[in-house]
C-alpha cells in the first residue's frame, strides 16, 4: 500500500460508528498473517474474531484499515485524554520535529526541556518540583525506585496485591500480579511486602502493623485507583492515613498516577481528592496523549539526594528530555487546561457511573464502579467479557478487559467524548449484556 496516497477519512468531534466489512475485515486478516510471521508470538492476541488494525483516529473515534469505524471507550490505555490526534499536540510535535527532532537530553539539552519541567511543577500538587524526565511507565517507576533508594539507603519496599507498575525487572519486583512475576521469579530479590489493597473494608490496622514491622522499607507505593485489577477505589480517607503513617514511620510514599494522571478521575491527579500528597510522583500515559514521554516527580529534599552529576549520570536514558516528547506535552497540558478536562470528567462521569450503576441493579453486572472517566463493569466472569468485548467490537466499539481473573470490562474514555458517543456505547454495551 502506497501510505502517501492514502485517503484520510474526514472526522468530526461528534462521530458514531460505522461498519462498512466484516469485523475483522479483510485487509486486517492480511496484515495479521505478516504480524503472526514476524512479531514474537508473546505480543499481540490473534484470533478469527480479533484484533483490527488501526489506520487513522481523530477525538473519540477510531477508524481501521478497512474503513470500518468505532467509538473508542479505552483512550489507548488511557492515553488519549485530550482526544485521539489531538491538533494542537499534533501541531506541537510537528512544529518540534522540523526545528529539533532529537537532542542530548543529559548533556546539551533544550528550552523545550526546561518548559516542560517548571510547567510539570507548576501543576503538580504541594511541593513536588524535582522531575526525571523518562519515555514510559516502567521507566518512571525505575526512577522512583531508584531514588527512594538513594534517599533513604534502604532496597526493599512496600506494594499492594493487585498492583501493575510496569514490566521491566525491577517494576515486577513491586507489581502485585503473580502471571506477570511467575517467569521471572529467579531474577527476583523478593524483598517487597505486599498488603492487601482495600476493597471498601477497613484494612489499614493490617496495613499498619505490617509496615511497623520491617525497618527496611524505602518507600511504599500505590496507584490511587488500581487500574488494571479493575478500576479499585479505596475508601474515603486511607490515601490521607496512608500518608500520616508513612510519615511517622519514615517511609517514603510513591503514587503511580501513570494511569489517572491528567483529568482521568475528575481531578487534575488523583491524589488530589484527598489533597494528599506524596514525596515521589509517577506520570506517563496520557502526559503528552500519545508521544511516548514519562516523569518521576518529587520533593526537592527526596530528589536531591543524587548526586550532583559530575559528567557521567548515574540513572539516564538516551531519550531523556526528548524534544517531541516535550513540545507534546507542553501543548497537551494547555488542551487540558483550556477545555478544563478534569471538570468535564466529573460531570460526565456522573453520567456514565448512573448507567453503569443501573445496569448493576438490572443484574446485567455484578459490579460497577469508578470515578470521573475511569470505570470498571465486573461481570460473572472472564468468558463474558471477553465476549462482550470481542461482540462490541463488532458492534463498532473499543472495550478492554481488566481484573485479575479477566471478568472486568474497564471503560476509560477520552474526556473529550461527546456525550452523544458516550450513550450511543453504553447503549451497545448494555444490548450486549
Amino acid at each position: 500500500m502506497d501510505r502517501q496516497n492514502v485517503k484520510r477519512p474526514a472526522f468530526t468531534q461528534d462521530d458514531l460508528e460505522e461498519l462498512r466489512t466484516a469485523i475483522p475485515g479483510p485487509r486486517t486478516r492480511e496484515l495479521t498473517a505478516g504480524l503472526q510471521s514476524f512479531e514474537s508470538r508473546n505480543v499481540t492476541f490473534v484470533d478469527e474474531r480479533f484484533p483490527v488494525f488501526w489506520e487513522s483516529s481523530f477525538g473519540a473515534t477510531v477508524t481501521d484499515v478497512d474503513g470500518n469505524r468505532y467509538i473508542d471507550l479505552t483512550s489507548a490505555f488511557g492515553v488519549a485524554n485530550t482526544g485521539h490526534s489531538n491538533p494542537a499536540v499534533a501541531a506541537a510535535i510537528r512544529d518540534q520535529a522540523v526545528r529539533l527532532m532529537h537532542a542530548m537530553g543529559d548533556v546539551h539539552p533544550t528550552q523545550v526541556k526546561v518548559d516542560l519541567l517548571e510547567k510539570l511543577a507548576q501543576i503538580t500538587p504541594g511541593d513536588l518540583s524535582k522531575t526525571f524526565l523518562t519515555s514510559t511507565g516502567s521507566e518512571a517507576v525505575e526512577a522512583a525506585i531508584k531514588t527512594a533508594m538513594i534517599a533513604t539507603g534502604k532496597s526493599a519496599f512496600a506494594s499492594y496485591r493487585g498492583a501493575y507498575h510496569g514490566l521491566s525487572i525491577g517494576t515486577l519486583e513491586i507489581s502485585g500480579i503473580e502471571k506477570f512475576r511467575e517467569p521471572f521469579a529467579a531474577l527476583l530479590p523478593k524483598q517487597t511486602l505486599f498488603l492487601d489493597y482495600p476493597r471498601g473494608e477497613d484494612t489499614f490496622e493490617d496495613v499498619r502493623r505490617a509496615l511497623s514491622s520491617r525497618n527496611d522499607i524505602a518507600a511504599l507505593i500505590i496507584e490511587p485507583v488500581q487500574g488494571r485489577s479493575g478500576c479499585i477505589i479505596p475508601p474515603k480517607g486511607y490515601l490521607s492515613r496512608l500518608r500520616r503513617l508513612c510519615t511517622s514511620l519514615g517511609v517514603l510514599l510513591i503514587f503511580d498516577e501513570i494511569y489517572t494522571g491528567f483529568g482521568r478521575t475528575g481531578t487534575l491527579f488523583a491524589c488530589e481528592d484527598e489533597g494528599v500528597v506524596p514525596d515521589i510522583l509517577c506520570l506517563g500515559k496520557a502526559l503528552a496523549n500519545g508521544f511516548p514521554i514519562s516523569a518521576t516527580i518529587a520533593r526537592p529534599e527526596v530528589m536531591d539526594a543524587w548526586p550532583i552529576s559530575a559528567g557521567e549520570a548515574l540513572h539516564t536514558s538516551t531519550y531523556l528530555g526528548n524534544p517531541m516528547g516535550c513540545a507534546a506535552a507542553l501543548a497537551n497540558i494547555a488542551e487540558i487546561e483550556r477545555l478544563q478536562l478534569p471538570q468535564r470528567a466529573r460531570e460526565l462521569g456522573a453520567k456514565l457511573g448512573a448507567r453503569l450503576q443501573a445496569l448493576r441493579a438490572n443484574r446485567k453486572a455484578v459490579d460497577a464502579r469508578g470515578r470521573g472517566l475511569m470505570w470498571g463493569l465486573e461481570l460473572s466472569d472472564a468468558a463474558t467479557a471477553q465476549r462482550v468485548v470481542v461482540d462490541a467490537l463488532r458492534s463498532g466499539v473499543i472495550l478492554l478487559q481488566a481484573g485479575l481473573s479477566g471478568n472486568v470490562i474497564s471503560i476509560t474514555p477520552p474526556l473529550i467524548i461527546s456525550e452523544r458517543q458516550l450513550f450511543r456505547a453504553l447503549d451497545i454495551l448494555e444490548s450486549l449484556l
